[in-house]
């Protein structure tokens, strides 16, 4: 299928659907449908960058499960975007947000019942991004992408 970059091209492994569906379902039930349709949207490239599978696993899992599970399953595995770890910010209802700990309770009432969006916009950045890997791998040139 295709090869999954960490953090260089000579590190490449075999994306394996099966394996990134047991880490999915270790947070959230997503189905086996979800996943192949999500890997669709970067299915035209041979190389991916690990922080594609994240990004989509965490788009997964905020649709499946909810957005605190994906939120953990994204602080487990952030290290694959640089050295760091750093926070995920959200825009919720007009706010940038990390976390909802210092929100009021009418505030977090408001998210409660707020109608989640599909992550569309996301994920045709991650395919933008992944063209744009492909290209700088095929002239040789080197890829500053996530983890410059």
């Amino acid at each position: 299928m295709k090869n999954i970059i960490y953090k260089s091209p000579a590190d490449a492994t075999k994306f394996d659907l099966e394996r990134y569906k047991k880490s999915l379902n270790k947070y959230g039930k997503v189905s086996e449908d979800k996943i192949k349709e999500a890997i669709k949207s970067v299915d035209k490239y041979d190389n991916m960058h690990v922080s594609v599978l994240v990004e989509l696993g965490v788009s997964l899992l905020a649709e499946c499960a909810d957005e605190q599970i994906a939120e953990k399953y994204f602080n487990d595995h952030n290290q694959y975007f640089s050295g760091e770890k750093f926070e995920r910010l959200r825009r919720i209802t007009g706010y940038l947000v990390g976390t909802l700990d210092r929100w009021n309770d009418g505030k977090k009432a408001e998210e409660a019942v707020r109608v989640k969006h599909s992550v569309n916009s996301c994920v045709d950045d991650l395919v933008r991004a992944a063209k744009l890997q492909d290209q700088a791998l095929a002239q040789n040139i080197a890829y500053v992408g996530h983890d410059a």
